[in-house]
């Protein structure tokens, strides 16, 4: 269901107008969170290109990838790690390794932090998003790893948006490109 897959999630992602004062649109995913179909087919095709290289565990960032990220590691049959950002209320108690990303697309850098206790050393790390604009927060992710001793094998995404030297250099691989988009 690859192919389908893609051309439905292109159907169900829209661009929209944010309001006065904006310089340019925003993704909405949210229409394929509605489609049983879909969210029953997107874990096995996230995982589906990395699958050689035996993740034991998925990271991904608060807040959308809170929900590809469990599909994603379902679909491997590996745990889920949440990476919490500061004033998203939702901070665990213990001990956190973070990091901060280089400049997103609106210029923003973004703290990340992922528990101590849920990231170890030796943990292959398949890294989740629904959307890869710039690859910054993948960056943040990437440094967790390196600083718990953990490997990323690479990113699965949603939707991508990043230059292809960013995308070949993160391992990003998505199931549809922002040119697959209508505009």
């Amino acid at each position: 269901m690859p192919a389908e897959l893609t051309e439905r999630l292109a159907q169900l992602i829209r661009w929209i107008d944010p309001g006065p004062g904006a310089s340019h649109l925003v993704s909405d995913v949210s229409g394929w969170w509605r489609d049983p179909t879909v969210l029953a087919a997107l874990g096995p095709a996230l995982v589906a290109p990395f699958r050689a290289a035996r993740p034991t565990v998925v990271v991904s960032p608060a807040v959308t990838g809170l929900l590809v990220g469990p599909l994603a590691a379902t679909a491997l049959g590996v745990g889920f790690v949440a990476a919490h950002k500061p004033g998203d209320g939702r901070l665990p108690a213990g001990p956190l390794t973070w990091a901060q990303s280089p400049p997103d697309f609106r210029g923003r850098r973004v703290d990340l932090a992922v528990r101590d206790r849920h990231l170890a050393p030796g943990d292959r790390v398949l890294v989740v998003d629904d959307w890869v604009a710039t690859g910054a927060q993948v960056r943040a992710l990437y440094e967790i790893c390196a600083a718990r001793g953990a490997e990323p094998v690479g990113t699965a995404a949603v939707a991508v948006d990043c230059p292809p030297e960013v995308a070949a250099e993160l391992r990003v691989r998505a199931l549809v490109t922002a040119t697959d988009l209508p505009d």
